[in-house]
């Protein structure tokens, strides 16, 4: 038995991912993060394993890289190479011989799939073994890694958490809707990898992109370009059109595993289609799955400022309409994420949170991606500063000049410094509620911080005072003799009227004739509002120093879509037109109408146990005064293994409950998600429960 035979090599796949912080990631390979050992177990028959005659080399493998790693008997890893350990060897009866190897990688390693050889040399003979694959992550639990983030808690939140709210709608009616980012579901991680695998830096150069993704920087903005398709073989298909009928309708997503399986099922074709919340959310499920700490938010009025000036254009008719003129825009909501890392190519002071932006809007470098632009650099200005700081500057920072024209001349000016980036936020650490994150953005206004008072998230349109053409944009000078404002009286709901009242204020002590233009049209987040839907004129005379209140109601069959939506946004404006001396103003809003919410209901919610079945209820009762049918759909990343789709039926004021079984396969905190989409309303409604699974 002069022979050292190598019997098998164990890689330790369940104890290396639990010291490693990714048990529970599903890939074909073993999963390690970098700036970490990990543990190897060589199991051999013949004689003992002598370092002074027989050798053991580690081939580290990332093609077209590698390294050779000889096994040292003693010392500590180096933090800046490859280094392998012996631990310790015993005899085992039932295995032969077997020895323990640790292997470290430095903190600086490129992200990758690599495969592992070892080679043995004994006086005797070279034998080569190939051991197997290993994906390798970034580490926000190592200090030496470019990613590392000092909070547990936050590591949790923003690694490991695969649960989620996106906010949409607008600063007055937010609307929040769940989101699985899945990164745990079967398959995710290694079709994560390949977005690095196909990018066009990879196909390029090999070498250079493997080279470059030990940086954080390169690598988020290589996945900020491929989860749109523009430039390359990315995720994604945008899609505003609202025609939908080769793809997917952007809301019916509800998390990231179905668009990224589609997308490699597909042989790598961009999946139809998404929007902003659901580019940024599959960035976040990508992001964290490769160990970036991510976040998603969103910004409220948000800016596309496409000749870079810091202002944008608003139009409308002496008659209160909303033109579409120019290209400039703001939506009423954006999302993107922020990841978290260090900055070594700023000046210092800009490590930390970093905005990317995945929604194709504008090119950086030649392809379609945005960031990794520093929050704090968009703080304090500095616009000189890679990547993207301008643009992200001015999406929350812009101004807003506001024109009322007729037959192409300018009739009335105003320029509103206050509504873009009106709300920045994001989902809470630990919790399923709002985070204002704002001030991390904008310096505080007149010594004030950002908040909304009770008024203010009330429904309140914003009135805007206007200055004659020619006589200032400011209005400075211009007596304003008449004040007007506009107030949703209840928050508006899909099936229900809208009403808001127009309240009008003479100024002067003399009485007024005016004219009163009130508006309607509908509008999706992201663009100018379509045409009128609704509207009303007439003249009223108003005596000295009085206030007038005018109600309006708009029917719910008025307003409503034809295109199944969740973001059914309506454009309201009033122009009050002083007949005498020409002047006017205008007060406008643009108002998400929500929709109802299903609820869902956890039977035992406190005790629910892993691998036990669990029963949920979801029950919905129908507002409209007609029968509605829809499908309805419900998911849980950890709790279902496969949806639950049924057909509904549900008749006017009908209570409909439908018990759903479930047995959980993963612990910690889960979410279940139920959709329905009514075929005949145009609807989609939404509700969701988070559960805490409990070990057995």
């Amino acid at each position: 038995m002069d022979e050292l035979k190598l019997r098998n090599v164990h890689l330790q796949q369940v104890q290396n991912q639990i010291r490693h912080n990714t048990d529970g990631l599903s890939s074909s390979t073993l999963v390690l993060r970098r700036g970490q050992s990990f543990t190897i177990l060589i199991n051999y028959d013949g004689r003992t394993y002598d370092p002074l005659k027989d050798k053991l080399v580690f081939r580290i493998v990332l093609v077209p890289l590698s390294v050779e790693v000889p096994v040292s008997v003693s010392g500590n890893p180096s933090p800046s190479q490859w280094s392998a350990i012996l631990e310790r060897s015993a005899p085992d009866p039932n295995a032969g011989r077997t020895q323990i190897v640790s292997l470290f990688s430095p903190a600086s390693s490129p992200v990758g799939v690599y495969t592992l050889h070892l080679r043995v040399e004994t006086r005797g003979s070279i034998k080569t073994h190939v051991l197997g694959q290993f994906t390798l992550l970034c580490n926000p639990w190592c200090q030496a890694d470019s990613v590392f983030m000092q909070s547990e808690d936050l590591r949790n939140e923003y690694i490991r958490n695969d649960i989620g709210l996106l906010f949409k709608g607008s600063p007055e009616n937010i609307d929040s809707r769940p989101w699985s980012f899945d990164q745990y579901e079967r398959g995710v991680l290694d079709i994560c990898m390949k977005l690095l695998q196909l990018s066009p830096q990879s196909q390029a150069d090999a070498r250079k992109d493997l080279q470059n993704r030990s940086n954080p920087v390169y690598i988020s903005r290589v996945i900020s370009a491929m989860v749109n398709c523009q430039d390359d073989k990315g995720v994604l298909m945008g899609n505003w059109s609202g025609k939908y009928s080769d793809g997917v309708n952007p809301s019916m997503w509800s998390g990231s595993a179905d668009i990224l399986r589609l997308w490699a099922a597909t042989q790598f074709s961009p999946v139809k289609y998404g929007q902003c919340w659901v580019f940024a959310a599959v960035m976040c499920t990508v992001m964290r799955a490769l160990g970036i700490p991510t976040r998603v938010v969103t910004n409220f009025n948000s800016a596309h400022d496409t000749n870079a000036n810091m202002v944008i254009e608003e139009y409308y008719s002496e008659k209160g309409e909303k033109l579409s003129i120019g290209r400039d825009s703001v939506w009423n909501f954006h999302v993107w994420v922020e990841s978290w890392m260090k900055r070594p190519d700023l000046d210092g002071g800009y490590d930390g949170w970093q905005v990317l932006d995945p929604t194709p809007q504008e090119m950086s470098a030649g392809m379609y991606r945005c960031g990794p632009a520093a929050v704090k650099a968009v703080h304090e200005q500095k616009v000189n500063a890679p990547y993207d700081v301008p643009f992200v500057y001015a999406e929350v920072n812009a101004d807003v000049r506001i024109i009322i024209i007729r037959d192409g001349k300018i009739l009335a000016t105003k320029v509103d410094k206050d509504r873009v980036g009106a709300l920045i936020c994001t989902k809470r650490p630990g919790t399923m509620v709002m985070q204002e994150i704002t001030a991390e953005y904008k310096t505080e206004m007149d010594g004030m911080p950002f908040m909304f008072s009770s008024d203010a998230r009330g429904g309140g349109g914003t009135a805007e005072r206007f200055s004659r053409s020619g006589e200032g944009a400011n209005g400075r000078g211009v007596r304003q003799g008449v004040g007007v404002s506009l107030q949703l009286l209840k928050a508006p709901v899909v099936g229900e009227n809208l009403s808001f009242i127009v309240k009008i204020t003479n100024n002067m002590a003399i009485p007024k004739l005016l004219r009163k233009h009130v508006n309607a049209q509908n509008k999706e987040y992201n663009r100018d509002p379509t045409g009128t839907f609704w509207e009303d004129h007439d003249d009223l005379k108003i005596g000295p120093n009085e206030t007038v209140t005018v109600k309006h109601e708009i029917s719910f069959t008025e307003h409503m879509l034809n295109e199944a939506m969740e973001d059914c946004l309506v454009n309201l404006a009033v122009v009050i037109e002083d007949v005498k001396s020409q002047e006017r103003v205008l007060a406008s809003g643009e108002y998400n109408i929500s929709s109802p919410a299903l609820n869902i209901q956890i039977q035992n919610e406190y005790s629910v146990i892993i691998n036990t079945q669990q029963v949920a209820t979801v029950t919905f009762t129908n507002p409209f005064n007609v029968a509605v049918s829809g499908d309805l759909i419900v998911a849980g990343s950890g709790l279902l293994e496969e949806k639950v789709q049924m057909r509904l039926t549900i008749q006017p004021r009908e209570t409909m409950k439908r018990p759903i079984r479930f047995i959980p396969w993963m612990t910690g905190a889960k979410m279940l998600h139920a959709f329905l989409e009514l075929t005949d309303r145009s609807t989609v409604l939404r509700g969701f429960k988070t559960v805490t699974v409990q070990a057995a």
